[in-house]
């Protein structure tokens, strides 16, 4: 149930985020995540409910999950 792909030096994974209905709602659930030490680029997508993560090395769920929780919206799990 996880995607993730490695190339060299960084890992990307892909997270299912419930909640998300527009463009502002991509931006505070990417802006929050963004904050996580090591991550390089986070693309979110409301119409899929998808935020694409790509970091340096793992990323501990339970940081994710609360970065997406102080964005106002729910993780899911990965997808």
């Amino acid at each position: 149930m996880t995607a993730q792909t490695d190339t060299p030096g960084t890992v990307t994974t892909v997270y299912k985020v419930s909640g998300m209905s527009c463009g502002h709602c991509e931006g505070s659930v990417s802006g929050e995540i963004r904050e996580l030490p090591g991550v390089t680029s986070v693309t979110a997508v409301a119409a899929s409910g998808e935020v694409t993560v790509v970091s340096a090395a793992p990323l501990d769920e339970a940081a994710v999950r609360a970065a997406v929780d102080e964005a106002g919206f729910e993780l899911v799990g990965q997808v």
